[in-house]
């Protein structure tokens, strides 16, 4: 990462369009998806279910890659931790919306250093939904308010009128890029309303200095990625061994045995 884009996801909360597989690695990448999307029962929606690092074998090799690594490793250091994959997708025609929220609102973590990557399958842009951002939203913490959920996991939702539309940031990927922000970074996404798939995967690190509250969380389990883990303090997941797949949120690598 070059020191304009380390400087600007310290002041902005997020970096983009950062390459990691190159054109002959995208029909691999969109194979994986698509044989994750394969295994999935029809009643239950992409975007509903977490851990799929804990479940799939492929998902967590993914998590592994060497450049996405890299590229976490100049913004939080050598030693890091993954607890979190959740692949997002909305297909042709979804009209929903993500609502504008702030990840760590959800995650009982200290201290709050997540990194969040958004790994683009498939091309992504305003027509197919790309994720929205605020820049710079993630130096305040703004008020939630509870909402029912539909397609996806979030609950909790900020209103619109404290967002400045000048400060919004269309997320737009190639695919094989990923965008990298903030867990404080406040985002959403619109409808899709073009004839195009939108797909990303999402991987979740952290410094090893962090530490979960398992008295909110108690299936949080971390897996060293990089570096050594000098504090250990948090429960350590399997490894997948085979190509499984999650049917609820939260569910611990154990159930995948």
């Amino acid at each position: 990462m070059t020191e304009a884009e380390k400087e600007q996801f310290q002041n902005w909360g997020y970096v983009k369009n950062l390459l990691v597989f190159d054109d002959s690695e995208i029909p691999i990448l969109q194979k994986g998806f698509e044989d994750m999307l394969a295994l999935l029962p029809s009643h239950i929606h992409m975007s509903r279910v977490n851990n799929w690092h804990k479940a799939n074998r492929w998902v967590y090799e993914l998590s592994h890659t060497k450049a996405i690594l890299d590229y976490v490793e100049d913004l939080i250091g050598p030693n890091i931790l993954q607890w979190g994959a959740h692949c997002f997708a909305k297909f042709p025609g979804d009209g929903t919306e993500v609502p504008w929220h702030q990840d760590a609102q959800y995650w009982p973590l200290q201290p709050s250093r997540t990194v969040s990557v958004w790994l683009a399958i498939f091309d992504t842009d305003e027509q197919n939904a790309a994720m929205r951002i605020v820049k710079g939203s993630h130096s305040h913490v703004f008020e939630h308010n509870l909402i029912e959920k539909e397609h996806f996991v979030l609950d909790q939702e900020v209103d619109q009128v404290a967002i400045k539309s000048e400060d919004i940031v269309s997320m737009d990927l190639k695919a094989g890029e990923i965008s990298l922000h903030d867990n404080q970074l406040l985002h959403g996404s619109g409808p899709n309303h073009s004839d195009r798939i939108r797909a990303g995967q999402t991987m979740r690190f952290c410094p090893t200095e962090v530490k979960c509250d398992l008295n909110v969380w108690p299936k949080f389990e971390s897996y060293l990625v990089r570096g050594v883990d000098e504090f250990k303090y948090n429960p350590v997941g399997k490894e997948p061994k085979g190509y499984n797949y999650p049917i609820k949120v939260g569910q611990g690598s154990w159930e995948f045995e």
